[in-house]
């Protein structure tokens, strides 16, 4: 009778086994990286890891993509995964074996990382599937290449434009600016000062990072065919003598007005500041804060021999070489960027403006009049040079001086020459990326 039993035993035992490991032949999804999932039968779901660094209303609006996509079909299972501290997260998981699938990813950073080999390029499958570089703008496109290989696509396109206050410009009888000339008279029409106290600035000029835009717009580049800036010439300086003259003599703004009206406070909103450059993607803030706030949107003015300029942001997505499920990754990604229906999804849910160009022909962006501005400035708009060391050099050279040029303790030809110097040497340091 107990032999019988112990019999009993150890065939239970041994079933039990066999189970356990049946049920983790399901995939590695919980090691960090991605797997194939399914409920026993013989349809298996291939799992991808998304990572992104939006939170908020913008994870939403990710989770948002991702519930449409696997709803599209039954082959694949999208899970996005928010990181903070992204690309110090993703260097080490390439390392490590643990890279997600897919990734959100800010396209300035693809000079700097694709050359150690942590990106997969997309190229062949662009070929395979018959997906058009020419629905893309050509600057997106270029800011995801390296050495000829494209990277990824362009999830999102911005550009800044004019913001400006319809109430205060019909108030004072003037239209919106055209040119630096009637961007200067409005700005002095439209200031307010009480004393010594700043109470309404016409412009804001709280950000010295838009000197590469001021730059195109007076014919000028910030890098040249040597790889070395090209900052410290007559563009340059007609740009730091027009911000030297709205500042000084036309005293439109004061450094750190908008600091100073406490945290949290938008100047433009509450109807501090009358004109200000920024992206589409303060529309929504505008719309939601702002119940008494009016305002208008046209493209940068020009410059004075009529040159435009403005500087193409924006993310995409890209493929880790350590995705391990790299085509079911594409087809995600192809789903999202390269189809007109989803890229207008995604700029309904986002109030992004998509990197695939046929969506921006629909009505939503072709009828709404605070669109049109943006789509405008985007043809002739300019990504940031491609070179792996410009980033550092505007942070760590080119802006420094320029604040100190803002707060007046710098000339202009100071403010030129050390920057010149400073920025060509970091990006003779960063020209090669280890």
């Amino acid at each position: 009778m107990k032999k019988w039993m112990l019999v009993m035993l150890v065939t239970v035992l041994f079933g039990a086994m066999l189970a356990g490991c049946g049920g983790s032949s399901g995939g590695n999804a919980g090691n960090g990286g991605s797997g194939d999932g399914g409920d026993g039968g013989s349809t298996k779901k291939v799992k991808l890891t998304f990572w992104g660094d939006w939170g908020g209303e913008g994870q939403k609006q990710f989770e948002t993509m991702v519930d449409a996509f696997n709803k599209s079909q039954d082959k694949i299972e999208v899970k996005y995964v928010l990181q903070q501290d992204m690309v110090t997260k993703f260097l080490t998981a390439a390392t490590s074996g643990g890279s997600p699938d897919i990734l959100f990813w800010d396209r300035w950073r693809t000079a700097l990382y694709a050359p150690k080999n942590v990106l997969r390029p997309i190229d062949e499958y662009m070929e395979r599937d018959g997906v058009n570089k020419s629905d893309f703008y050509e600057e997106s496109l270029k800011e995801l290449t390296n050495n000829d290989k494209l990277y990824g696509l362009p999830l999102t396109v911005d550009a800044r434009a004019l913001f400006y206050n319809k109430k205060m410009f019909a108030d004072a009888g003037l239209e919106a600016p055209t040119t630096w000339d009637e961007l200067e008279q409005a700005a002095k029409t439209l200031t307010k000062w009480n004393g010594s106290k700043l109470e309404t600035a016409g412009f804001s000029m709280a950000d010295p990072g838009l000197f590469n835009m001021y730059l195109q717009q007076a014919g000028g580049q910030m890098l040249g065919e040597d790889g070395k800036t090209n900052f410290n010439n007559e563009q340059g300086k007609q740009v730091l003598e027009f911000w030297q003259r709205l500042l000084n003599e036309d005293k439109v703004y004061k450094v750190g007005f908008e600091k100073g009206l406490g945290e949290g406070t938008d100047a433009f909103v509450t109807g501090k500041v009358a004109m200000l450059y920024t992206g589409p993607w303060m529309m929504s803030t505008y719309n939601k804060y702002g119940k008494d706030l009016e305002y208008g949107i046209v493209p940068p003015p020009a410059g004075p021999n009529g040159d435009k300029g403005s500087v193409m942001g924006g993310f995409g997505l890209v493929i880790p070489q350590g995705s391990k499920h790299p085509d079911e990754a594409w087809e995600f990604i192809k789903w999202w960027t390269a189809n007109k229906d989803n890229a207008l999804l995604w700029a309904k849910t986002s109030l992004n403006l998509p990197g695939f160009k046929p969506a921006l022909e629909d009505p939503f962006f072709t009828e709404d009049p605070l669109w049109k501005p943006f789509t405008e400035t985007l043809e002739f708009a300019k990504t940031r040079p491609t070179h792996p060391g410009y980033s550092v050099m505007e942070e760590n050279a080119l802006i420094p001086n320029l604040e100190l040029l803002l707060q007046n303790k710098q000339s202009i030809d100071d403010t030129l020459k050390k920057a010149q110097e400073q920025g060509d040497k970091l990006l003779a340091e960063n020209a090669v990326v280890k």
